[in-house]
């Protein structure tokens, strides 16, 4: 199995904390608790590489990762449910939103959708985002080792149905989905 090594590098609340990288840049853009800091983890092998918590909203900075220094992975706040204030979660927003219109070395946004279930209200609120901006983007389909073995054919389907593009599975469980992540991420 094909494994980079990675490390965490800095986190930055807006676009002006980032640092300057000369490595393509790939945003996980996701609900909460979809995902995000496991798929970092599978990719590195590395099982506490990023912070993973059963309570949605803990990711609050940009997170930014090397992988072996060939791409930058950054983690960003998930979507939808956080117990914060709507004031905090404007802020987010405003920020965000700077961060992946103008930052330069993006190469491509990474949209983590959960296979167990079909994709939610502001899963489509945040694709008719990024269709606006006209933003690359691809999309990882997390936790198929819950999907049976019988239906996941019928969730890719259905994904790239509704949001088109490249559509891959992927398994923090299971690293059978990694080379073909890796390889999207490596030549995107």
């Amino acid at each position: 199995m094909k494994y980079l090594n990675a490390k965490f590098i800095v986190s930055a609340e807006k676009l002006s904390q980032c640092p300057d990288f000369n490595l393509p840049e790939f945003p996980l853009l996701g609900r909460s608790n979809v995902g995000k800091s496991s798929f970092i983890n599978r990719l590195a092998n590395c099982k506490k590489l990023a912070k993973t918590s059963n309570t949605p909203g803990k990711t609050r900075l940009i997170n930014f990762f090397d992988f072996s220094g060939k791409f930058i992975i950054s983690d960003l706040p998930g979507y939808g449910y956080a117990k914060v204030s709507k004031e905090i979660q404007n802020k987010w927003r405003k920020y965000l939103e700077e961060y992946l219109t103008q930052r330069g070395q993006i190469v491509s946004l990474v949209h983590l959708i959960d296979g167990r279930h079909e994709p939610q209200k502001n899963d489509y609120q945040m694709r008719q985002w990024i269709q606006e901006y006209s933003l690359p983007v691809f999309t990882v389909v997390t936790k198929m080792d819950y999907v049976p073995k019988s239906k996941a054919l019928s969730v890719l389907k259905y994904v790239e149905k509704e949001f088109g593009g490249v559509v891959l599975p992927f398994s923090a469980a299971d690293s059978r989905y990694n080379e073909a992540v890796l390889e999207q991420l490596l030549t995107a």
